[in-house]
């Protein structure tokens, strides 16, 4: 009997957001791909795990080539992997953009082509990026110029693609969050993050994830440019 289930891939899978996702996929019922440059889950036979960076074109060949070949499908491409490195802007290194670059913009490339091609086979499929708030609205207390150069980019390829693939099923969305509570975020500056946003506190994980899964549900919705982030895209 052929297995229907949709499958999902996560980039970043390996905790935080990505880790999330992978969850909230498998209770959605979905089979998923999951990527990272280090990569460990607990045993699941609807798991499939890729170790690798996404900034290397193999590593999306080997994602795609095991998602294909394990369950048969590709229906939906978070791409959540990113690199966010905050610093005035004189003080960015050329090892800063390649770094942003590789996994922010050509990490997105290399997956986000061949995935588009195998739902594209389908007529069907979902594509979503996880960018950033400070694209459209910068603050001072976090300088990150290329973070909004790369990202942004992805905001704008979002806004293309959905239109270039509207045609073929296949829709594109982003999820733009403020700050959110995550590990690389130490406990003692909590409060000063979360008063950079409008609504007073930093965004949780879960936030992201229920964003996420609105779009994937949301039949009618694409190159919509989600914001999650405490009222930072409406105004300080």
């Amino acid at each position: 009997m052929v297995d229907e289930r949709k499958v999902a891939i996560i980039t970043g899978a390996s905790r935080g957001i990505g880790a999330a996702l992978t969850r909230a996929y498998r209770e959605q019922n979905y089979r998923v791909v999951a990527t990272a440059r280090s990569m460990e889950w607990p045993s699941d036979d609807d798991v499939l795990v890729v170790a690798g960076d996404v900034s290397d074109p193999n590593t999306a060949q080997r994602v795609i080539a095991a998602g294909i070949g394990n369950f048969g499908r590709i229906d939906t491409l978070v791409n959540n992997a990113g690199v966010f490195i905050s610093k005035p802007f004189d003080l960015y290194t050329a090892n800063d953009l390649t770094a942003l670059h590789g996994v922010n913009i050509a990490g997105f490339f290399y997956i986000t082509q061949l995935a588009a091609r195998e739902m594209e086979k389908r007529s069907s499929g979902h594509i979503v990026q996880v960018t950033t708030s400070l694209i459209a609205h910068p603050n001072t207390a976090v300088p990150a110029a290329l973070v909004a150069l790369t990202k942004g980019g992805l905001n704008a390829a979002t806004r293309s693609l959905a239109v270039e693939y509207a045609s073929r099923g296949i829709r594109v969305n982003a999820v733009s969050p403020g700050v959110i509570k995550t590990t690389m975020h130490p406990v003692q500056t909590h409060e000063a993050l979360g008063a950079l946003h409008p609504i007073g506190r930093m965004g949780e994980i879960a936030d992201v994830v229920q964003a996420i899964l609105y779009l994937e549900s949301a039949a009618f919705v694409t190159g919509e440019i989600l914001h999650v982030d405490g009222g930072q895209s409406a105004g300080h």
